[in-house]
């Protein structure tokens, strides 16, 4: 292929050499290895005909076998039962995030819909080794917007109705006796309730509130081994989130692990006894705290085995085994076999092994002041080859606007580095994982303050020389996309450009378009973003659409056709009102697809024109 590289100031000759677009962000190689409760096999993602499937082998050997037959989309995600025999996996047609639940059977091969229904969406809730060839999903069938929870035998294929969720409830917990024992409930005030019952034939109390300021992020864990207990996640009375233990009876919390500058982001949970043994607190990389002492010198031995961050993704019932996965910030993911009475490793596989020795660059955690005085923080990564003085810089906004950026390995900052761009990542007002305070000083303030503190970033990276103010776009996926339509819209002299991936562009439809599975969600949203009809005016002035005539700069805009929450009608309208302003704006729609791109040669096909794009308006290199 020929390398185009537009007018600016990149020495292409510096750089490591192009890196192709499906080496960086294609189908991984082999993915989410996960070890069968007896321990005996592993079963991990792989493609299979260019489509992601599930593949099972029998654990030190190479007899690997491909179990599923998805010809479509590809799964994502799935789990092993309890009987060892059966795998089971979620799936949605286009993106239309109505899954169904299904069931791959290692012995016949046979593959069954558990849950055929029209207009639904279905979930995989909890498995139990009492019950070996029993599963808990819940579906939507019977309300749109509420979950009830079914028993699902998986050797039959009957299903059971266990909880019929007249209580509203938007989530579950499952002792160890395979019983719903506990929900969280929206309250009308937009806080939550934790709901408890002492079995499934006794009433449901309140046992604990979170008030709308904790309530991102809070929530139950696990019940305790002799279920007379919750742990939990909640930042009330804290600054940060902590980890507590709740007495079903008497209500009184004790905290169990807490960090004073970090939330808790992550837990090591022990399969058979529900013992909460490790929690990890994210700063600007991953720090784990061992709580039970029969795992510190695993946790110890686990760090020896090689740099960067790690966690523990699979164990057997007898745990016995384990499987990590290390992450760096600058090759693949690796997978390792953990051998727990001898504290040994084996190798397993990386994820991408196109990846292994290639020059890739490096993710620095950043941190700087915020124009009104609050300490932000990100990470940067520069190409490699080249000095990172001077350079385009792409502000690469996170999808979630209570999410984050984490260190480790991430497919399009590599892709952008390596092109020539410097990455600039920042975790602005809003995002979690730096305490309550942080998260809410967002509220109510979208495209606002959380907005500022992304120009404020960028006024860092030019400040520090890293990047040349006049070559910097701004890119984006969902709430990132609505930041870089907002971003074009309100710093028109800072953003040469800005590339929008299904991102909201009307606050005041924002709520209409949720899914009736997340319509429990559109309170919460009052308190955060504002309210459709008391706070018209002001929802008006922080949509791109209401601000269209603002976003003079170029714009490349890809969509879903099937998104469930960014409508295809309403980006359309944006469009067409762009284009009518005379602003140059490119729009790019796949027919398959949902909230982002899940099929390779739809991701690919994106890259490749995105990059184009960004190479035309900042000056960068471009694989044609």
């Amino acid at each position: 292929m020929a390398v185009f590289i537009a007018p600016g100031t990149l020495m292409a000759g510096e750089l490591p050499p192009l890196i192709p677009r499906d080496v960086l962000l294609g189908n991984p190689d082999r993915t989410r290895p996960r070890i069968s409760p007896d321990g005996k096999r592993l079963a991990y993602l792989a493609p299979s005909d260019g489509v992601m499937n599930v593949w099972v082998k029998t654990l030190g050997a190479a007899d690997d076998q491909v179990l599923t037959r998805d010809t479509d989309r590809g799964v994502r995600y799935y789990h092993w039962a309890q009987d060892n025999t059966h795998i089971l996996y979620a799936q949605d047609v286009d993106g239309d995030e109505n899954w169904h639940v299904y069931d791959a059977n290692l012995e016949t091969k046979e593959i069954r819909d558990l849950t055929p229904f029209d207009d639904i969406q279905a979930r995989i809730i909890a498995f139990n080794p009492k019950f070996p060839s029993h599963a808990l999903i819940a579906i939507n069938n019977r309300v749109p917007q509420f979950h009830d929870v079914y028993r699902v035998d998986l050797v039959s294929g009957d299903i059971t109705l266990t909880l019929k969720n007249e209580n509203q409830l938007v989530g579950f917990d499952v002792d160890r006796e395979f019983q719903v024992r506990a929900g969280i409930r929206v309250a009308a005030d937009g806080a939550s309730e934790l709901l408890v019952r002492q079995s499934e034939r006794a009433p449901w109390t309140r046992i604990t509130r979170w008030d709308p300021e904790d309530l991102i992020g809070s929530g139950s864990v696990t019940f305790t081994p002799d279920g007379r207990g919750l742990n939990l996640v909640t930042s009330s009375g804290s600054e940060t989130r902590e980890l507590r233990q709740i007495d079903l009876a008497t209500g009184k919390e004790r905290t169990l692990a807490s960090d004073h500058s970090a939330d808790v982001a992550d837990f090591f949970i022990h399969p058979m006894t529900h013992v909460v043994q490790a929690v990890g607190f994210n700063k600007e990389r991953l720090h784990w705290k061992v709580l039970d002492p029969a795992v510190r010198d695993d946790f110890r031995a686990i760090r020896r085995i090689r740099r960067g961050d790690f966690r523990i993704i699979s164990r057997d019932n007898a745990d016995a085994t384990w499987v990590v996965a290390f992450t760096t910030d600058d090759g693949p993911v690796s997978y390792y076999r953990y051998d727990r009475e001898n504290r040994e490793s084996s190798f397993l596989f990386t994820n991408r092994k196109a990846l292994e020795g290639l020059k890739l660059a490096k993710m620095v955690p950043i941190s700087f002041q915020s124009s009104d005085g609050l300490t932000i923080h990100g990470y940067l990564t520069t190409p490699r080859g080249i000095k990172p003085h001077g350079l385009p810089l792409v502000l690469k906004v996170h999808s979630s606007a209570w999410g984050r950026d984490a260190w480790g390995y991430d497919g399009e900052t590599q892709w952008l580095a390596n092109r020539g761009y410097a990455v600039l990542q920042i975790n602005a007002r809003g995002s979690s994982g730096y305490g309550k305070s942080f998260l809410n000083a967002a509220n109510r303030d979208w495209g606002g303050r959380m907005h500022q503190d992304l120009v404020d970033g960028v006024r860092w990276a030019t400040r520090m020389k890293i990047a040349d103010p006049q070559r910097v776009a701004i890119y984006g996926k969902s709430f990132g996309g609505y930041a870089t339509l907002m971003g074009l819209a309100t710093s028109p002299d800072l953003f040469a450009c800005g590339v929008d991936i299904s991102g909201w562009n009307n606050l005041l439809t924002l709520m209409k378009n949720l899914p009736p599975y997340l319509q429990h969600v559109e309170r919460i949203l009052w308190d955060r973003i504002g309210h459709p009809e008391k706070d018209l005016e002001f929802l008006k002035s922080r949509s791109p659409l209401f601000n269209a005539h603002r976003i003079t700069r170029p714009l490349l805009i890809a969509q879903g056709a099937s998104d469930p929450h960014t409508k295809k009608t309403e980006t359309l309208q944006l469009v067409d009102t762009l284009r009518e302003n005379g602003t140059t704006v490119e729009y790019i729609e796949y027919e398959d697809e949902g909230h982002g791109f899940d099929r390779p040669e739809n991701r690919l096909d994106f890259l490749a024109r995105a990059e184009e794009f960004l190479a035309t308006h900042l000056g960068g290199r471009c694989k044609k």
